[in-house]
């Protein structure tokens, strides 16, 4: 009883550190790679900070593994086949986060060769510049796509088996749904409803102080 505790506080800390990494690599960090004039002006002279979000993105990525990982124990309990498959789709999200983060270093890359450039040589970059782009940019929704796998995995765990209270389970599940329907809408030459995605946080949020306060049920352990 006592490791189950551990882990659910374990895991609640991670999830807040998940959040609170996620959102300082998207709306921080990676700045000048999307805001105007471009990454291919901005990112050179900000090449220490884009290396951090790299790093950082990679750890955040690591962190849905490690949640898996914690929960195994406890998870495996109830059903080995869902507990393999929330730790073999964190394998395959942090996979697709050292994709992403690559390609990151890749518009890094091409934005200091662009600094170096002579004004004649500089509208050569601008087919590379979609490319590179576009290749972050589909491995960011790929990746967000697995990364939401995860998590519906994770509360259809806590649902089926009562490890928290239902209704946050319940909750957690059509968030998930709202936020996978919204970052498969690029694929489909759609644009992201972020409005979708606002659930979803809520829904970590509420769960990781749960488990971080309360833990999972004892009557379900």
């Amino acid at each position: 009883m006592e490791a189950a505790r551990r882990a659910s506080r374990i895991i609640g800390a991670l999830i807040l550190a998940q959040m609170a990494g996620s959102w300082l690599v998207n709306f921080v960090l990676t700045a000048p790679l999307f805001g105007a004039p471009g990454f291919l002006v901005s990112a050179a002279a900000h090449s220490e900070q884009i290396a951090v979000s790299v790093l950082l993105g990679l750890g955040v990525g690591g962190t849905a593994l490690a949640i898996a990982i914690v929960a195994f124990p406890i998870f495996g309990q109830h059903s080995q086949a869902l507990a393999l498959w929330f730790v073999a789709l964190a394998v395959v999200s942090l996979s697709v986060a050292a994709v992403e983060n690559m390609s990151v270093m890749s518009m890094l890359s091409l934005s200091e060769a662009y600094a170096k450039a002579s004004a004649a040589q500089r509208d050569q970059f601008e087919v590379l510049r979609v490319v590179v782009a576009s290749a972050r940019n589909w491995a960011h929704y790929i990746g967000l796509i697995f990364g939401g796998s995860t998590l519906l995995v994770l509360y259809a765990l806590l649902y089926l088996f009562a490890l928290v209270p239902r209704a946050l389970a319940a909750f957690g599940l059509v968030a998930i749904v709202l936020q996978l329907t919204a970052v498969a809408m690029p694929l489909f030459g759609h644009s992201v409803v972020f409005l979708m995605l606002a659930p979803l946080g809520v829904s970590q949020l509420i769960l990781a102080l749960w488990l971080f306060a309360k833990g999972f049920r004892r009557q379900a352990l």
